[in-house]
C-alpha cells in the first residue's frame, strides 16, 4: 500500500481481533468475500491483496502496521483502500501495462544491435511497473474510495487520514520527488482530510453508486 522511508517512534498498537472486526465490516459493506487475514511478521507498516489466478486472493497485514495504528476505524480505511486498488481495476491495469512493456523488449531484441540494448531496457521497465507497486493516480483513485467505503461501513471517514497521519508520526514517509510512485505524504494528508470533509457532510455515500470497472486479475500483489 503505502512506499514509504524511514522508522521511528509514536507508540500505539491494535490486535488481530480489532483487524479481523475492520475487516469484516468493511468487506461486508462492499460486497468483498471475505477471506481470512494473513498477518506477517515483518516490521515495515503495510496492507496488501494478492492474487493467485482469477477470483483467488489473499489479504495481508504486517504486524509493523498493526504496530503504528491506533484505532479500528484506522485499519478499516487502509482496508478499504486495498479494496478501492481491487475495485478500480489497479490490478489489471498495471499488468497490462507491464506486458506491454514486455512484448516491445521482445519485438526490438528481434532487432539486435541498438535495438537490444533497449530490449533489455524496456523489459526492465516493465518488471519495475509491477515492482513498484501503483501509481500516484492509483493511490489517489483508492483513498477516494476507502474513504467513501468506511462511511458505508458505518465507520469515521476520516480514518484512513488518521492512518496515514499515524505513518507520518512514525516518520514513515513519502518524499516529494519525481521518482516515487507514491503521492507525496503532505500532499497525500491534505487531499484525505478534504475527501473526509466533504464524504462526511455528504448524505450521499458515493461508494455504493458506483459502478467499478471489474479488475483483470493477475499474479501480482500491490503493496501499500
Amino acid at each position: 500500500m503505502f512506499v514509504m522511508v524511514s522508522c521511528s517512534c509514536a507508540s500505539a498498537e491494535i490486535s488481530k481481533d480489532i483487524v479481523a472486526s475492520a475487516w469484516k465490516k468493511i468487506a461486508k459493506a462492499d460486497g468483498f468475500r471475505e477471506v481470512p487475514i494473513n498477518y506477517e511478521n515483518q516490521d515495515s507498516p503495510n496492507a496488501w491483496v494478492k492474487f493467485q489466478s482469477g477470483s483467488n486472493y489473499s489479504v495481508h497485514v504486517t504486524t509493523g502496521l498493526m504496530r503504528i495504528l491506533n484505532a479500528e476505524d484506522e485499519i478499516a480505511g487502509v482496508l478499504g483502500h486495498e479494496i478501492g486498488h481491487v475495485r478500480l481495476g489497479h490490478y489489471g491495469q498495471d499488468v497490462s501495462r507491464a506486458l506491454g512493456w514486455n512484448v516491445l523488449g521482445y519485438m526490438l531484441g528481434r532487432i539486435g544491435g541498438l535495438g537490444g540494448i533497449a530490449a533489455q531496457t524496456a523489459g526492465k521497465i516493465g518488471a519495475n511497473l509491477i515492482e513498484s507497486g501503483f501509481s500516484r493516480e492509483q493511490e489517489v483513485e483508492a483513498d477516494d474510495y476507502g474513504t467513501e467505503l468506511l462511511k458505508k461501513a458505518g465507520y469515521d471517514p476520516y480514518g484512513l487520514y488518521r492512518a496515514m497521519k499515524a505513518f507520518a508520526d512514525n516518520k514513515y514517509i513519502t518524499q516529494p520527488d519525481g521518482f516515487n510512485s507514491h503521492p507525496p505524504t503532505e500532499r497525500r494528508l491534505q487531499h484525505l482530510q478534504e475527501k473526509a470533509k466533504e464524504v462526511k457532510a455528504s448524505k450521499v455515500i458515493k461508494s455504493s453508486a458506483r459502478n467499478p470497472r471489474k479488475a483483470k486479475h493477475g499474479e501480482s500483489e500491490g503493496n501499500r
